[in-house]
């Protein structure tokens, strides 16, 4: 997908510099600097509820059908 942004001149030169240095396009450093910032935000997503069971003694289908009971 395209998208228009607009960038500072500073910033402008900066990714000019880079890109020149990395042997890249502008459009590959912008979607690597978008990559690396969302990065975060979608391991975050998903970090608090990772291995949440990890330390129950429980088997986890015992469990769920012992809660399916409760709907008939």
């Amino acid at each position: 997908m395209r998208t228009i942004i607009d960038l500072p001149s500073d910033q402008i030169e900066a990714l000019e510099a880079l890109c020149r240095r990395e042997g890249i396009s502008r459009a590959e450093a912008i979607r690597r600097a978008v990559a690396q910032h969302v990065r975060p935000v979608r391991r975050a997503a998903t970090d608090p509820a990772f291995g949440v069971w990890r330390t129950r003694r429980l088997d986890g289908l015992k469990y769920q059908e012992r809660l399916r009971r409760e709907w008939e």
